[in-house]
C-alpha cells in the first residue's frame, strides 16, 4: 500500500445507553493509502458510520473511544478542538449520509460550500463564490451560477447529496470519508459521482474511505474492501478477489442478496380494468420562486393511473419530479394544473419518506412516532393495544422491540428507514407511497425489506407508488413502471418490457448507466 493517509489500529467505540453501554466498533484495524479507494461495507448498525466519524473526531460525547486513529500523522483520539479544526476539511473531508441534516436550511448552498474556505482563511469573498460555482458545476448541478444562491429545500434529494460532495471537495483534502455518498442518487447521476470519485483518486492521488451498503458501488470503484459485522472486520481483500472468491460466510450472504436486473421474472399484475386508487390527468406542480414570482414546473402534464393491488414504479434522475408526484398524491403539495383523484380514505395512505432523519420528530421516541397515526386514526385502541401494535410493526421490519424506547439519533440510517416503514404500515394502508424505501439499507436487509413489502402487498392487496433510483429494485417489485425526465413521463409500460426493450432514448440511457454497476451482481 502507498503512504497511509489514515491508519486505524485497535479502534473501539462504545456508546452510553441508559445505565449501560453498546459497543459499536470492537478492535478495528484499517488503513487507507494515497490514491486508493477502500470500501467499508456491512449491514445497518455494524459500526461503519461510527468508524467514519471516529476518523474526524465527530463522535458524540456519549461515545468512549480507545485505540489509535492517525490522520496525516496526527493522533485524532484524544485530540483537542483546535487540532481537530485544523484537520477537518484540509487533511480529511466528510461526505455525510443524509444531506438534509448535513446542510443548514437557512443559508444558501454556495455559502455553505465556502464555509470550509472561510474557516481556513482561504481567498476573499469573490474567490470563494467562484470556487463554489466551480464545485457545483463539477458535481453536475445545472446552472451553477444561479443555483449557488439557492437554499437546500430548492434542490431534490439527489441534488442535495451532490452539494454535500461539492463542500467536501472545497479544500482539496487528501482523504475523503464518504458515508453513503450515492445512496440518494439515480443511476445516471450515480455513475457521474462515482466517476468523480475515481477522478479524485487518479488525478489528485486522493484517498477515499467509502462507507456503503451498495455492493454495485463497491464493484464499480473500490480497490480494496473491508466487510464489517457487529463492530468487527470479518474479511478484507482486493475488490476483485472478494467478488469472485469471498472467504467468509457473511460476505457470501451479502453478495447473494444483491438484486440483479433481469433476475426477476416478468410480473403478472392486476387487471388493467381494476378499481382505480389514483387517477391523474395532465398533472402539473409548480414551485414558486423567491418573492412569489412564477417558477419552473417540477411536474408538467403527467397522466397517472394506479389500480387496486398494483405496484407502479417511478424512475428518473434527480429533479425529474418523482418525489413531487408522490407528495402531490399524498396531499403534501398543491396541484397547479390538471386533475388528481386519490380514492383512499383518510388515514389509509401510508408514506415512507426518502430521508429518514428528517421524517421523525427528534423529541419523540421511535415507538411514539410509530404510534402517532394509531392515536390519531384509531381512537378505539387503548394504550396497551397501541403498544402491542407498535411491537408487531417493529418485528415486521426486523427491529428489536427495545428500539421503541430509543430516539431517532440513536439509530443508524438504515434502522431509521425501517422504523419509517413500520410507521407507514401502521394503519394497513390502501395506498402505500414508498419514496426510496430501501436507499439507506444494506443489501441483506434490503432483500428482506423487499420480500416483506411484496408479502404484505400480496396479503393486504394495497396499491403502491414505488420510487427508487435502483432499477433492479424496481424490477423486483413493480408491475408497471413510469420513466420521468424533466417533469414529464417519457415512457410507461410493463416493467419487464420497459427495462429490456426501452423505446425512449432517455430510458435506454438510464438502463445503460445501470449496467456497469450491476455487471458485478
Amino acid at each position: 500500500m502507498s503512504e497511509a493517509l489514515v491508519r486505524i489500529e485497535g479502534l473501539r467505540v462504545r456508546f452510553a445507553v441508559g445505565r449501560g453501554h453498546v459497543t459499536a466498533v470492537d478492535g478495528l484495524d484499517l488503513a487507507v493509502g494515497a490514491g486508493e479507494i477502500v470500501a467499508l461495507v456491512g449491514e445497518s448498525g455494524s459500526g461503519k458510520t461510527a468508524t467514519a466519524n471516529a476518523v474526524l473526531g465527530l463522535l458524540p460525547r456519549t461515545a468512549t473511544v480507545t485505540g489509535s486513529v492517525e490522520l496525516g500523522g496526527t493522533q485524532v483520539v484524544g485530540a483537542d478542538a483546535r487540532t481537530l479544526r485544523r484537520l477537518r476539511g484540509a487533511a480529511a473531508a466528510m461526505v455525510f449520509q443524509e444531506p438534509s441534516t448535513a446542510l443548514n436550511p437557512v443559508y444558501p448552498v454556495g455559502w455553505q460550500i465556502a464555509e470550509g474556505l472561510r474557516a481556513h482563511g482561504v481567498g476573499g469573498r469573490a474567490a470563494r463564490r467562484a470556487r463554489a460555482v466551480e464545485l457545483l458545476d463539477a458535481v453536475g448541478i445545472p446552472e451553477p451560477h444561479r443555483r449557488v444562491a439557492h437554499y437546500p429545500h430548492q434542490f431534490s434529494g439527489g441534488q442535495r447529496q451532490r452539494v454535500v460532495i461539492a463542500a467536501a471537495l472545497a479544500l482539496n483534502a487528501r482523504l475523503i470519508v464518504a458515508d453513503e455518498p450515492t445512496s440518494a442518487l439515480d443511476a445516471t447521476v450515480q455513475a457521474e459521482i462515482l466517476d468523480l470519485l475515481r477522478r479524485c483518486r487518479d488525478d489528485f492521488g486522493t484517498g477515499i474511505l467509502l462507507i456503503t451498503h451498495d455492493m454495485g458501488v463497491v464493484a464499480a470503484v473500490a480497490d480494496r474492501v473491508a466487510v464489517m459485522r457487529r463492530g468487527r472486520i470479518v474479511e478484507s481483500a482486493p475488490a476483485g478477489a472478494l467478488f469472485t472468491e469471498p472467504a467468509h460466510d457473511y460476505t457470501r450472504e451479502l453478495l447473494a442478496a444483491i438484486p440483479a436486473p433481469g433476475a426477476a421474472a416478468a410480473r403478472t399484475g392486476p387487471a388493467a380494468g381494476g378499481e382505480p386508487v389514483v387517477v391523474a390527468e395532465g398533472l402539473a406542480v409548480q414551485y414558486p420562486r423567491q418573492l412569489g414570482r412564477g417558477g419552473a414546473r417540477a411536474v408538467d402534464g403527467v397522466d397517472l393511473r394506479i389500480v387496486a393491488g398494483e405496484v407502479l414504479g417511478l424512475v428518473g434522475e434527480s429533479g425529474s419530479g418523482k418525489t413531487t408526484i408522490a407528495r402531490a398524491v399524498a396531499g403534501l403539495v398543491p396541484v397547479t394544473a390538471g386533475t388528481l383523484d386519490v380514492r383512499a380514505p383518510a388515514g389509509r395512505v401510508g408514506y415512507v419518506f426518502q430521508d429518514p432523519a428528517t421524517s421523525f420528530n427528534p423529541l419523540l421516541t421511535i415507538g411514539a412516532s410509530i404510534a402517532e397515526p394509531l392515536r390519531v386514526h384509531r381512537r378505539d385502541l387503548d394504550r396497551t393495544a397501541v403498544r402491542a401494535r407498535v411491537g408487531e410493526l417493529l418485528e415486521l421490519v426486523e427491529l428489536p422491540a427495545g428500539h421503541a424506547g430509543r430516539y431517532p439519533h440513536e439509530l443508524s440510517g438504515g434502522q431509521r428507514q425501517r422504523a419509517g416503514l413500520a410507521r407507514a404500515l401502521a394503519l394497513e394502508p390502501r395506498l402505500l407511497i414508498a419514496d426510496e424505501p430501501t436507499s439507506a439499507l444494506d443489501v441483506s436487509v434490503q432483500a428482506r425489506i423487499l420480500e416483506l413489502l411484496m408479502r404484505l402487498h400480496r396479503e393486504l392487496g394495497f396499491a403502491a407508488l414505488f420510487i427508487s433510483h435502483d432499477l433492479a429494485v424496481v424490477e423486483t417489485v413493480a408491475d408497471r413502471v413510469m420513466v420521468l425526465h424533466h417533469g414529464r413521463a417519457v415512457e410507461t409500460g410493463e416493467t419487464h418490457q420497459v427495462f429490456h426493450d426501452p423505446r425512449h432514448p432517455y430510458t435506454r440511457r438510464l438502463v445503460a448507466a445501470a449496467q456497469p454497476r450491476t455487471a458485478a451482481r
